[in-house]
């Protein structure tokens, strides 16, 4: 047996000194990106996590698993704490001299930065829970005080206010009502607001006569803006604009283009002067109503587009004036990260580092540059990870949106970054005021992020008080990948 530990620990020494070695040049290439104080030690702690990730651990785990050790499955806020405790146990098993073990301090160390930096950008959270919500205002939310006030007594943490909608006018009056309503309660609130990107949309629509809805097999016509006169197909066919000129120079023969967070999938036949012709290759039985506002993707087209429109940069304004955070959308690069930081600087050049960032990762690119536009918007000011799910979902596929959730959790824990789990929380509760089976497992699951956002609709007050429930009693069985072994109940 001593034999066979021995063997054990060797794996796991060569282990330790890949990960090392492997994250050495990533922790020295972030280090000049880093700015805030207590954020290094975290960009270190995601290397070595991205440089374990490179390996199967597989069989390692087993073989410790059966000593009754940590099977380095829940590691991802501590790596090298966890295998240093680990091959501190192996060689007392060996019979070795007694070797350094991480003190619990240093253990935690990680969950508790992580902690720290959730309550910074979201508050603390409410009693019985420790999961943040955050909510999306409506228009009426602007015109209708009692809107606030309801969501201060139930101890929502943040608000997200949509620069996609409504106006700076409009802004203003919902952070006036909140104001008000924190001072009636004693509640705090925390604002986010959502600049819009260069979010791709559908504009007119043209049906042939006679029709109403588009089925699967119609070939259809995707035009910029304004271009329904160029077409020179037969009238009998359906069309729609595009908001943005760049997918329809862009996209290639056989690129696919999905409408309306994926009811619609096109793929493309032909391209012409003046823009795009694709057959439906899917939809529902009865098929799509066309409608203006909704939108386009293009998952196999690389877009080069810039992150910050010259709307954001006059909705920064108000922004970085009365907002806590950014959510920034359609984000893709550290390029992309700098220019909004630069943006903010300009606009509050003493303090702009104390406005926190939300990371929408809606896009393949966005997934795969993930840890770099982490360490460049954490190393200098607090961050947050928001899974898109919607665009996600339809940019990857949604048979990949279950397992990159996950990783984007795994990411944004080993960084010791929050994460917010967003899009169709309880979505048929918050628009028909009944939830589905699947739609609560969603949200139990979604306990593991540090907040969830609901998404507004008119039995939001009903959903915001089903998820507190639901969350609170999450957090008595699970923290994070971690089951809470507390006594059962359901059977004596």
């Amino acid at each position: 047996m001593s034999t066979e530990i021995d063997h054990l620990k060797q794996k796991l020494d060569r282990l330790i000194a890949d990960v090392e070695a492997d994250s050495r040049p990533r922790i020295e290439a972030w280090a000049d990106k880093i700015t805030r104080q207590g954020f290094g030690s975290s960009a270190a702690n995601l290397a070595h996590y991205l440089a374990l990730r490179r390996h199967d651990v597989r069989p390692l785990q087993r073989s410790l698993a059966a000593l009754g050790l940590s099977s380095l499955g829940r590691l991802e806020s501590r790596v090298m704490p966890t295998l240093h405790a680990v091959r501190a146990t192996l060689s007392q098993l060996c019979g070795e001299p007694q070797t350094v073990r991480p003190s619990p301090r240093q253990f935690f160390a990680g969950e508790h930065e992580l902690a720290q930096r959730s309550e910074e950008l979201f508050g603390a959270p409410a009693s019985g829970r420790s999961t943040a919500l955050l909510v999306t205002c409506p228009s009426e939310a602007a015109d209708d005080p009692s809107f606030m006030l309801r969501l201060a007594e139930r101890k929502v943490e943040a608000v997200r206010i949509n620069c996609a909608h409504d106006d700076a006018a409009a802004w203003q009056r919902m952070i006036n009502h909140l104001h008000v309503a924190e001072e009636a309660t004693g509640h705090r609130m925390k604002i986010l607001m959502d600049i819009a990107g260069p979010k791709i949309r559908t504009g007119a629509a043209r049906v042939p006569e006679g029709r109403e809805r588009i089925l699967t097999g119609d070939l259809i016509a995707i035009v910029a803006e304004g271009s329904f006169h160029r077409i020179d197909l037969a009238e009998e066919h359906f069309a729609i604009e595009c908001t943005l000129s760049d997918p329809l120079i862009n996209s290639a023969v056989g690129a696919r283009v999905f409408v309306d967070d994926g009811k619609l999938c096109i793929r493309i036949e032909r391209k012409t002067a003046w823009g795009l012709i694709g057959r439906v290759t899917s939809t529902s039985d009865k098929g799509l109503r066309l409608k203006p506002e909704k939108g386009l993707n293009f998952p196999d087209t690389l877009l080069d587009i810039p992150a910050l429109t010259a709307k954001d940069r006059d909705d920064l304004d108000f922004v970085a004036e009365h907002a806590d955070g950014i959510e920034f959308s359609f984000v893709q690069s550290v390029a992309d990260v700098e220019t909004l930081q630069a943006a903010l600087a300009e606009r509050r050049p003493d303090d702009w580092r104390k406005l926190a960032l939300v990371l929408k990762i809606e896009t393949p690119e966005a997934v795969a540059n993930l840890p770099d536009i982490l360490v460049q918007a954490a190393g200098q000011q607090p961050t947050a990870v928001m899974i898109a799910r919607g665009d996600l979902a339809v940019e990857i596929g949604f048979a990949r949106l279950a397992e990159m959730q996950e990783e984007i959790l795994w990411i944004g824990e080993a960084a010791h970054v929050p994460v917010i789990w967003a899009t169709q929380v309880l979505e048929q509760l918050v628009k028909k005021g009944t939830p589905s089976r699947g739609e609560m497992t969603d949200a139990a699951m979604a306990a593991r992020a540090e907040c969830v956002m609901l998404n507004k609709g008119p039995y939001l007050f009903k959903a915001i008080t089903e998820l507190d429930n639901l969350l609170g009693r999450m957090a008595i069985h699970q923290h994070k990948k971690t089951p809470q072994l507390r006594k059962l109940q359901s059977w004596g």
